[in-house]
């Protein structure tokens, strides 16, 4: 009996959440191992089923990079990167949108439905969701390279006043332009779930690859999400010790990564957090997808189980 009390003790815990969240918004980033264990796969998709049922509009942007690998292995492509950036040559493009849009998508869309959801499968091109154009790397002439940038090459301190910077161009890579989000909210309003592949559309009809992360925030952005959950192999935010911040507000963000405390590649993903709360995000999720159920904890418990940044 204790065990039922116990369960009914959770439901009400959970429940000034769904009071909260229900009719809102929730775009979820999906992937690292979480896309890959058969477990973690199902547990992943009960969640989503679960908070479209209560009320909530859950909006998936998934990514697909081992699949992607594995593929390109298979018909003996090589790949190489610049700064963790793939570099995406026309057959590679072919192979990325083909792995993307064609066996990851429908494999997540199928997976939603197997569990009692309704899902949709869609990429960029669909009802012009994504409008993208082509990214470039820039390369300081003392050989560092600073994150990816599109545009005018710019000229100033650090950049180099009597040698620009060096162009790299890493081929049908690009970045968001505009997100259309009539698709998704029509999508929302009948009871599907959108599933969307990280594949832009250029303005003559070029496609290209971009990073989900980068996705996600965007569409996050464009359907003024409540929130913003980011699927990762790590608990969250660390400290220095090691131990998981369980809260920041953006301010803190720059120090942070200035003395070091987040690195590598969670740097990415905290500045795809900051854009999408300077778009109307309220808040931004870091967690572990590695965890049962990681999503559920998140949003309706007090304590979390991962990172929230906030304003």
């Amino acid at each position: 009996m204790q065990e039922l009390i116990q369960k009914a003790q959770v439901l009400l815990e959970a429940l000034p959440y769904i009071r909260e969240f229900a009719g809102k918004v929730v775009v979820i980033k999906y992937g690292g191992h979480a896309m890959i264990d058969e477990n973690l796969k199902r547990k992943f998709a009960l969640d989503v089923v679960l908070l479209k049922y209560i009320g909530l509009n859950p909006v998936i942007v998934h990514g697909g990079g081992p699949q992607i690998n594995e593929m390109l292995d298979k018909l003996q492509i090589q790949s190489s990167f610049v700064d963790g950036m793939r570099v995406t040559d026309e057959p590679t493009m072919d192979v990325v949108e083909m792995v993307l849009v064609g066996r990851v998508n429908k494999e997540i869309v199928n997976l939603i439905q197997v569990n009692g959801g309704r899902a949709v499968g869609l990429s960029g091109k669909d009802g012009g969701l994504i409008r993208a154009r082509k990214l470039y790397m820039h390369r300081r002439p003392d050989g560092d390279l600073p994150p990816a940038m599109e545009g005018p090459v710019p000229r100033g301190p650090g950049m180099g006043q009597e040698r620009p910077p060096e162009i790299i161009d890493i081929g049908a890579v690009g970045e968001v332009e505009a997100i259309n989000p009539r698709v998704i909210e029509t999508l929302d309003q009948g009871g599907f779930i959108p599933v969307i592949a990280p594949v832009g559309v250029g303005d003559n009809g070029e496609t290209y690859n971009i990073n989900a992360d980068l996705v996600a925030g965007k569409v996050a952005g464009a359907l003024a999400a409540e929130k913003l959950v980011l699927l990762t192999d790590v608990a969250g935010i660390l400290d220095k010790d090691g131990q998981l911040l369980s809260t920041l507000r953006k301010g803190e963000i720059p120090g942070l990564i200035d003395r070091g405390v987040i690195r590598g590649g969670m740097i990415p993903k905290v500045q795809c957090a900051l854009e999408a709360l300077e778009d109307g995000v309220q808040k931004v999720h870091i967690i572990d997808g590695r965890l049962e159920h990681a999503v559920l904890l998140e949003i309706f418990t007090r304590g979390g189980v991962g990172t929230e940044i906030l304003e």
